[in-house]
């Protein structure tokens, strides 16, 4: 729900274990208490995607019977499968532009005991039209970084359990060549095209490739995005990495990105969220701006982690019996 930064302090004060996004001018006045933030002016709301720095948006967990709070850097960010409940959730949410962001992005995938524990998340961001340092907020402790982690594990009760999921509009051509890696890479310089070895960056020119589409790699039927930041003169940049020995295509095009989205959204089947977050490249490119997508609301992010980290995607978690 959008509150005011006044109405989300009157929720801390109540002892509500919470999470909260919004602007970090909005963040930096709330009270100490049991709630974890990051920064974004973007959101989705019951009244549609709206851009503002004079609310958060925050979520209420009701349903946790106990909650631990705590930061992680670049070299202990796993620490947070040690600190998380057996039967529970962990929120984790990174700051945009840091280290870490790199670390989990590139090892999360090889790490097996995380697929055992529900983890859903989010990169922090800014204002895309006068960018800032993105940030993370413990709200415990009253401190906000640029360059850690920050996680809240809920404990779920017996008879409960958090099912993650991800709406992706992206699918492959299969007909179009395989394309794969040599390096767990954020930044690409070499691939290998069909078998033979070539520049990204040269290759995306060569072959006119809208950019706007990520690379996609079809993980037993689930499609994961690696979304492309800029082609360089030889290195293409990327916001989450590719991995070594996974067959990418770039992904099909699509004539109307609004309808795709909205026809994915409906068939989710989901009912009750109790937490999504939207690609901010979701909300530029399907012009979501004053669009409604329910049941999904929540911060507009600069990425998103539904165990491992993803883009262009929607992610979200449901409670269940």
């Amino acid at each position: 729900m959008l509150v005011t930064p006044e109405e989300a302090a009157a929720l801390i004060n109540e002892g509500k274990a919470l999470h909260i996004a919004g602007d970090d001018s909005a963040l930096s006045r709330l009270p100490r208490g049991k709630w974890i933030g990051g920064t974004t002016p973007y959101f989705i709301t019951e009244e549609g995607g709206i851009f503002t720095k004079e609310k958060l948006f925050v979520n209420e967990f009701d349903f946790a019977g106990d909650v631990r709070i705590a930061t992680y850097g670049k070299y202990n960010v796993f620490q947070i499968l040690e600190d998380c409940f057996d039967n529970g959730l962990t929120m984790l949410i990174l700051p945009y532009g840091a280290d870490i962001i790199a670390k989990y992005a590139k090892e999360a995938p090889d790490v097996e005991e995380l697929l055992t524990h529900p983890t859903i998340g989010w990169v922090s961001g800014f204002d895309l039209a006068s960018p800032e340092q993105a940030k993370v907020y413990n709200g415990l402790t009253g401190e906000a970084f640029s360059d850690r982690a920050v996680a809240m594990h809920l404990m779920l009760p017996a008879d409960k359990a958090a099912v993650i999921n991800i709406v992706n509009i992206f699918e492959d051509d299969k007909t179009d060549p395989v394309i794969t890696f040599r390096e767990n890479e954020l930044s690409v310089r070499k691939c290998v095209v069909n078998g033979h070895e070539v520049n990204l960056a040269e290759y995306i020119r060569k072959h006119r490739i809208d950019t706007n589409l990520p690379l996609v790699a079809d993980y037993n039927g689930v499609y994961i995005n690696t979304s492309i930041k800029s082609v360089e003169e030889e290195r293409v940049e990327l916001y989450a990495p590719v991995f070594r020995n996974i067959e990418y295509r770039f992904a099909t095009a699509i004539s109307d990105y609004v309808a795709e989205f909205k026809k994915k959204v409906d068939s989710s089947g989901a009912v009750a969220p109790v937490l999504s977050c939207n690609c901010i490249l979701n909300y530029q490119y399907g012009g979501l701006e004053g669009r409604k997508i329910p049941p999904f609301t929540g911060p507009v992010t600069f990425g998103e982690v539904a165990y491992q980290l993803l883009n262009q995607t929607l992610v979200y978690v449901e409670i269940t019996e």
